[in-house]
């Protein structure tokens, strides 16, 4: 299992762990807040949510490192899942991410971009032409990942220290600057307006688990590193720093931020924010101004973009591996003269743009997470089976924890998707449907290797 021929590695750690953060920094964490408030209803349930999807996501980073240092391959979850459960699962991974949870991702990503685009303007867009200019977004970002991977690597970089720049100003300002009462850590959301959030979706265990999946839509794209540990330099001693390193920084400050909008607003006032604006932008202009949440607005738009530009990157590798094992159109495996899978992005733009045409942000974020968290289970279980498999493989790093950590990152990860089939049951039955729709292709696909090889 040695790294594939091809692709360079030109990140470095900074680089590495600035494009883990970026992917994680970009939309939950400024618009997520009001769905969560609407499901756990008071401000120490949602921060407690935070704190629990962190530890949970901390548990399958750690987890993930020992696959992606014993196996730095150019694919991720694609190359993990068919080394232990063969190439149907693997193609079925691959085909879900492209269609259902990378898609809606990366539509989600570049739908909120053009919601602060929207409040940046004054509303001129429209919510009409939210989707346009989403798209816009969509051909930018893809023309910008066709540069070499060391560019996307100092590209990241930058736009990183602008998100953390961003949150951590977010925080600073509710705390210091708005007329905030502590007291309102005390209250519960009563006549918030909740807008679009089931009424199945609020309060208890199931409003709990509905929480869970918006604050770990916040921390989605921890694992968007994986697809490009073929492109890391010294990947067994820069992985699992990168996957480590990138967890606790945001962590922390998802926190401070979401400490500072319910010093700033009642959690009533977080429920009835609109889902054209975020609960960032309401909490700066009742102390700051529309001006100034303008402004906040704009960088919010830049941080979205952020996570777009390095979810791009990372989406494109996954149809490059596919191809490389004849699952895929064979176009694919082809690299730029900058050895980059322009093709891969290209194609995963195509889709993720129709994608924004067809729902809001809060339903493509649900429609991609149950897809997501159904194959970061399997990923995480294949440490599981390549330890008894392959016990004496080298392991540049091992999980902390053996098998304990495995073992509950699997635990939750499976209470959250019967709990999204519980709350979301027709989302949920229809991801399913899409991944089972894979099988034929896979069918035509590995028939046709196999007649290849005759």
């Amino acid at each position: 299992m040695t790294p594939q021929s091809g692709l360079v590695r030109g990140l470095g750690l900074a680089a590495a762990t600035s494009i883990n953060i970026a992917n994680m920094i970009g939309t939950g964490v400024f618009i997520k807040a009001r769905v969560m408030t609407c499901n756990v209803e008071t401000p120490l349930a949602v921060l407690g949510v935070w704190v629990a999807a962190g530890l949970l996501v901390l548990a399958g980073a750690l987890t993930y490192a020992e696959l992606a240092a014993m196996m730095p391959q150019a694919g991720g979850e694609y190359v993990f899942l068919r080394e232990a459960y063969g190439r149907r699962w693997g193609f079925l991974y691959g085909w879900s991410y492209l269609l259902i949870s990378r898609g809606g991702s990366l539509a989600a990503q570049a739908v909120s971009a053009a919601i602060f685009l929207n409040i940046v303007t004054g509303g001129a867009i429209g919510r009409d032409r939210l989707p346009l200019a989403a798209c816009a977004a969509i051909a930018l970002t893809t023309l910008v990942n066709c540069a070499a991977v060391s560019a996307t690597g100092r590209i990241a970089t930058a736009l990183t220290a602008i998100k953390i720049a961003v949150v951590l100003a977010v925080g600073l300002a509710a705390f210091l600057l708005a007329r905030g009462d502590w007291m309102h850590y005390a209250l519960a959301n009563s006549g918030g307006a909740c807008e679009g959030v089931a009424q199945a979706a609020r309060g208890g265990i199931a409003g709990f688990g509905a929480a869970m999946l918006g604050a770990l839509w916040g921390f989605q794209g921890w694992a968007n590193l994986t697809p490009m540990v073929g492109e890391v330099r010294e990947p067994r001693r820069n992985i699992a720093r990168a996957y480590g390193g990138a967890m606790l920084i945001v962590g922390a400050l998802y926190l401070f931020a979401n400490a500072g909008y319910f010093y700033a607003l009642t959690p009533t006032a977080i429920a009835g924010v609109s889902t054209t604006s975020s609960v960032a932008t309401e909490a700066l202009a009742k102390f700051m101004g529309p001006a100034t949440a303008g402004v906040m607005a704009m960088a919010m738009m830049i941080s979205s973009l952020g996570a777009l530009h390095s979810g791009m990157a990372s989406t494109a590798r996954v149809p490059y591996a596919m191809a490389r094992d004849g699952l895929f159109f064979q176009g694919l495996a082809r690299l730029s003269p900058s050895s980059v899978p322009v093709r891969g992005a290209v194609l995963i733009a195509c889709w993720s743009g129709l994608l924004t045409l067809t729902g809001s942000y809060d339903k493509l974020t649900d429609w991609a997470i149950f897809a997501l968290w159904l194959f970061y289970g399997l990923t995480a279980a294949s440490v599981l089976v390549f330890r008894r498999r392959m016990p004496d493989a080298p392991r540049p790093y091992r999980v902390w924890g053996y098998p304990v950590v495995p073992a509950m990152f699997l635990l939750v990860t499976a209470w959250l998707l019967l709990n999204t089939l519980w709350t979301a049951p027709l989302q949920t039955l229809v991801s399913l449907a899409l991944m089972l729709l894979g099988l034929p292709l896979y069918w035509y696909w590995g028939r046709r290797k196999v007649m290849g090889s005759k």
